[in-house]
């Protein structure tokens, strides 16, 4: 995924930070609200992915509430 950016200039060379959103539903209409947040590159601090809800109504991500 990383590796798509490098042909738009030197936006992934000189991005300290870059953070990928993918939301299932876009592509599948039965998919659930969840999303993901994929930090792609980090120049201080880990990458990995995070898992978010979707809230079309107001355009906007929020926590994923998780049960314990």
């Amino acid at each position: 995924m990383i590796a798509d950016l490098r042909e738009s200039g030197s936006i992934e060379q000189d991005a300290d930070m870059v953070i990928l959103l993918y939301r299932p539903a876009v592509y599948d209409e039965d998919a659930d609200n969840t999303s993901q947040a994929i930090i792609a590159k980090h120049r201080h601090g880990p990458t990995g992915t995070v898992m978010l809800a979707w809230q079309g109504e107001y355009t906007r991500f929020m926590n994923l509430a998780t049960e314990y």
